[in-house]
């Protein structure tokens, strides 16, 4: 039976991978920053209680990832733990790039230390890209980085280093650049399920608006059960490097905002407002990723299309509230 470590266990993208591996046979094991308030932070492992084990530990200590890595021996790491919000990083920058840059340092180090065999996926991020598009409209590997947040220049710096260490050190280490991927397990602070879960709300009557930050910005939003099933792909390719996970796809918040409303027989125009503070100071206008590499050689493909996904949320949504 193979062995899993999952930094971030307890988030949205560790709490699929962690049933894709259970269901693979994989013993999984994951990481858990202690929150004071306990019982909101593993909420989306709770039905895999007895399937899985989890320690606390923080990626910005180093003592207590080398007592885990000790302990487990894991036969694969997956470096999910982040700051996750890019709104959220211009505010506190400093955090975000201790945790985000350092903190996979950290990670790097011990696993070099105490289980060099295994092999290492890091979450690269496609806000490493900032506005560099190609003359064809789409984001690759070749793409020039030039992030334009702390989000995104701490990921550059994290992405570095993996292949530094995989270079110098011959460690069996890759950089997964993932474009955006929701699901209903995202937080609500992100916009996707923010317009879904607000859209609901003015649904049944319990808000008359929404307000959001740039309407005209556009990502490649693919389902994060999807692309931790690339993070499973990517980690047991023979040979360790670099891949793209998008859907190839892009659509603006507005067309979000359209989408979701309209599913629900309402005109967006009526309840959505534009708010400054939502806003960033300096605006990612444009993601699209192009991952032919992954689906030609590695036989990856979205089992979502975009509309699922939406259809998904809002049914989750209608449900709980």
């Amino acid at each position: 039976m193979k062995k899993a470590f999952i930094t971030g266990i307890n988030g949205q993208d560790g709490s699929y991978l962690s049933e894709h591996l259970v269901d693979l046979g994989y013993e999984v094991f994951g990481m858990i920053r202690r929150h004071s308030v306990s019982e909101n932070q593993t909420y989306r492992i709770e039905g895999l209680n007895n399937k899985i084990t989890t320690f606390y530990g923080d990626i910005n200590d180093q003592q207590s990832i080398s007592n885990i890595l000790k302990k487990v021996q894991p036969d694969e790491i997956y470096n999910l733990a982040a700051m996750s919000h890019v709104k959220v990083s211009f505010e506190v920058p400093s955090f975000t790039l201790k945790t985000n840059g350092l903190g996979v340092l950290n990670l790097l180090e011990a696993y070099k230390a105490i289980c060099p065999k295994a092999k290492f996926y890091q979450a690269s991020s496609s806000e490493m890209f900032g506005n560099s598009i190609d003359s064809d409209g789409f984001q690759r590997l070749t793409t020039p980085m030039n992030p334009t947040s702390p989000y995104g220049c701490a990921k550059v710096l994290a992405y570095n280093l993996v292949n530094h260490y995989r270079n110098a050190y011959k460690l069996h280490a890759s950089n997964g650049i993932l474009f955006n991927h929701e699901s209903p397990r995202r937080g609500v602070n992100f916009v996707t399920n923010k317009v879904v879960k607000g859209a609901v709300e003015i649904k049944k009557g319990l808000r008359t608006k929404l307000a959001l930050g740039n309407l005209d910005s556009s990502r490649d939003w693919g389902h994060s059960y999807d692309y931790v099933r690339a993070m499973h792909l990517i980690i047991n390719n023979v040979k360790p490097r670099n891949w793209i996970v998008s859907s190839g796809q892009n659509r603006s918040v507005r067309d979000l905002c359209e989408y979701v409303f309209k599913f629900l027989g309402l005109n967006y125009k009526d309840y959505i407002t534009q708010d400054e503070k939502y806003l960033r100071p300096e605006e990612l206008k444009y993601l699209k990723g192009d991952s032919s590499e992954i689906r030609e050689l590695l036989d990856w493909k979205p089992t979502y299309s975009f509309e699922a996904m939406i259809d998904e949320m809002v049914d989750s949504w209608m449900k709980k509230i």
